[in-house]
C-alpha cells in the first residue's frame, strides 16, 4: 500500500522582495498623505464590503495587495496626516518603523532568552533600564543583572496591561500568597483614585485579578488630588486601601499631580500602600530639564506604567511596567515546564503574555537615533506646540480652554452664540454641551480634521464649577501639524459651530 502524495501548500512566483518593497511603499505613502481618511463609509457599509467569506480558490500576491490597496486601506485613518490632531503619537520615527519591520522579520519570542531570544532579551533588558534611569529609579550595575528579577520592569503590549500587572503587585503586597490562595475579603483591595479624570484601565483590572471593582475616588483642584481629602479618605478608610493612583499626565487634560504631595500625605498615613503612578503620557517629562521638574517625587512611587508608543513616536503598541524594588516582580511569578527556567526567561515575569514579540527593538532604535538631547528636543517641541495652540485658543472670541496644558494636551470647548464663559447655569450648559458634541460628530462623518472629545469635569471653573463638560481635545504629537493647520483647524471649527449652532434647541 502507497503512502499518500504529500500536498505542498499554495505557492506563488512574487519574488518576496519584490512584495516587502511594494508593501513598504505603499506604507509609506500612506503616511505621508496629506488626508486623514482616502474616503469615509458608516460602519455598515464597511461592514458589508469587507465581511466576506472565505474564498475556495487562493488569490495571487499581487491580487491580495490589490484588494488591500483598493478596498481596504482607503478606509484607514492616517494618524500620521497633519489634519489628526486628535490622540496620541504617530509612530513616523524612522529608526522605530525599521526596528518594527526587522522585529518582525527576525522572529524572536520574548518568552524564553537561551534559544527564542538571544539577544533581544538583552536588548528588552536595555531599554528598560533607560526607561528606569530616565525616570530616576537606581539600576544596578550591569555586572549584577544577572536574571529578570534584576530588572525590575516588563514590556508589555499597552498601558492597560501594564496597569493590570502593577495591581497585581499592589494586591500581592496588601495580601502575600494571594496568587496562591485567591482573594478572601474584596473589600479589604480597594484603590484611590482621583475623581472624574481616572483611566478606565484601573477600574477593570481590580475585576480582571478578582478583587472587585473597590474604587473610591477623591475629590480634584485643577485635575490633581485635593491633598486634604485624599488624607481624609485614607483615614476614613484606614486599612483597606491597597493602592492609591497618581496620574503623572492623566489620560483626558495630561495634567500632573503633585507626585511628591500625594507620596508624602500616602506614606505619612500608611506606608504599606502601594502607590502607583500612571506616567502613560507624563514620561515625555523625563526627557526635558524644562520639564522635569513636572514629575519630581515619581521615583518615590512603587510602580510606573509609561507608554512609549503614546509619545516617542513609535508605532503601536509598546507600554512598559517598572517597579522601584526589581524583587517584587517574584511575588507575581508563575511556573511552567514550557517556560525554560533560566536566569533570563521573561516569560516569568509577564502575567497574561506567553509568546511575545520583539517590540522593544523599535523604541530601543528610536532611543538611539534620538539621544538624549533629541528625546529632550521631542518634549520641548511637543510642550511649544501645546502652548501655541492654547493661545490661539486664548485668542479665540468664541472658545473656552479648560486646562492649563502640562504637557501636549490642550481641551477646550465651543461656545454657543450668545453664551459667555463663566457661570453658565444648566440650561446654558446643555446648549454648550450639545453644542460640542454635534461638532464632534460631524468632524468624524466628514473626517477631514481630528479632535478627540470625552466628559470632563470644569475643575478649574472655566464654564461652571463642577460642571460635566464634553470638549474637545488637541494634542500636540503630530509633528506635521504647524500652526497654519492650526489656525486652519479652528476655522473650521467655526465653519462647523455656524452650521451647527443654529440648529441647537
Amino acid at each position: 500500500m502507497h503512502a499518500p502524495a504529500i500536498r505542498t501548500p499554495h505557492q506563488t512566483a512574487t519574488d518576496p522582495h519584490e512584495l516587502l518593497h511594494r508593501s513598504l511603499d505603499i506604507g509609506l505613502q500612506f503616511k505621508a498623505g496629506q488626508e486623514i481618511f482616502g474616503r469615509r463609509s458608516t460602519a455598515g457599509q464597511i461592514r458589508d464590503l469587507l465581511v466576506a467569506d472565505l474564498p475556495v480558490e487562493p488569490m495571487t500576491d499581487d491580487e491580495v495587495l490589490a484588494d488591500f490597496v483598493d478596498r481596504v486601506l482607503p478606509l484607514c485613518k492616517n494618524e500620521a496626516s497633519p489634519r489628526f490632531m486628535g490622540f496620541g503619537d504617530t509612530g513616523d520615527d524612522q529608526l522605530a518603523l525599521a526596528g518594527s519591520v526587522l522585529a518582525t522579520l527576525t522572529q524572536q519570542n520574548m518568552i524564553n532568552q537561551s534559544f527564542d531570544s538571544p539577544s533581544a532579551t538583552f536588548i528588552e533588558i536595555t531599554v528598560l533600564r533607560w526607561l528606569r534611569e530616565l525616570l530616576g529609579y537606581a539600576n544596578p550595575s550591569v555586572a549584577q543583572v544577572n536574571s529578570v528579577w534584576d530588572v525590575g520592569g516588563m514590556i508589555t503590549p499597552g498601558g492597560t496591561t501594564s496597569n493590570t500587572v502593577a495591581m497585581m503587585l499592589a494586591r500581592e503586597a496588601k495580601a502575600p500568597g494571594t496568587m496562591q490562595s485567591g482573594i478572601v475579603d474584596p473589600s479589604q483591595f480597594a484603590v484611590v483614585v482621583p475623581r472624574g479624570i481616572g483611566h478606565y484601565s484601573v477600574k477593570a483590572a481590580l475585576t480582571w485579578i478578582g478583587c472587585g471593582a473597590h474604587i473610591i475616588d477623591v475629590a480634584t483642584d485643577g485635575f490633581r488630588y485635593h491633598t486634604d481629602e485624599l488624607a481624609r479618605i485614607l483615614r476614613e478608610h484606614r486599612g483597606r486601601v491597597m493602592a492609591v493612583i497618581a496620574y503623572a499626565g492623566d489620560s483626558r487634560t495630561q495634567t500632573v499631580d503633585d507626585l511628591r504631595a500625594v507620596h508624602d500625605v500616602v506614606r505619612e498615613i500608611d506606608a504599606k500602600i502601594w502607590l502607583h503612578a500612571d506616567a502613560c503620557w507624563g514620561l515625555l517629562a523625563a526627557f526635558s530639564p524644562s520639564l522635569r521638574d513636572k514629575i519630581d517625587g515619581i521615583a518615590e512611587f512603587d510602580s510606573i506604567t509609561v507608554d512609549p508608543h503614546k509619545i516617542m513616536a513609535v508605532p503601536y503598541g509598546l507600554s512598559a511596567l517598572l517597579v522601584r524594588d526589581p524583587a517584587v516582580v517574584r511575588t507575581i511569578s508563575t511556573y511552567s515546564d514550557l517556560i525554560m527556567q533560566e536566569d533570563f526567561a521573561f516569560g516569568q515575569v509577564t502575567p497574561f503574555i506567553g509568546t511575545k514579540g520583539w517590540m522593544s527593538l523599535k523604541l530601543w532604535m528610536m532611543m538611539l537615533g534620538r539621544g538624549r538631547a533629541g528625546l529632550a528636543e521631542l518634549a520641548d517641541h511637543r510642550h511649544e506646540v501645546a502652548k501655541t495652540f492654547a493661545a490661539l485658543v486664548d485668542t479665540h472670541p468664541r472658545l473656552v480652554r479648560l486646562n492649563n496644558p502640562d504637557l501636549a494636551a490642550v481641551v477646550f470647548a465651543y461656545l454657543p452664540a450668545g453664551i459667555e464663559a463663566g457661570n453658565l447655569d444648566a440650561a446654558e450648559l446643555g446648549r454648550l454641551n450639545r453644542l460640542n458634541i454635534a461638532i464632534h460628530a460631524r468632524m468624524l462623518a466628514e473626517g477631514r480634521w481630528h479632535l478627540h472629545q470625552f466628559t470632563l469635569p470644569d475643575d478649574l471653573a472655566r464654564l461652571r464649577a463642577g460642571a460635566v463638560v464634553h470638549p474637545l481635545r488637541f494634542m500636540a504629537n503630530n509633528p506635521a501639524v504647524t500652526e497654519a493647520h492650526m489656525r486652519d483647524a479652528l476655522a473650521y471649527l467655526d465653519h462647523l459651530a455656524l452650521d451647527l449652532d443654529g440648529e441647537m434647541p
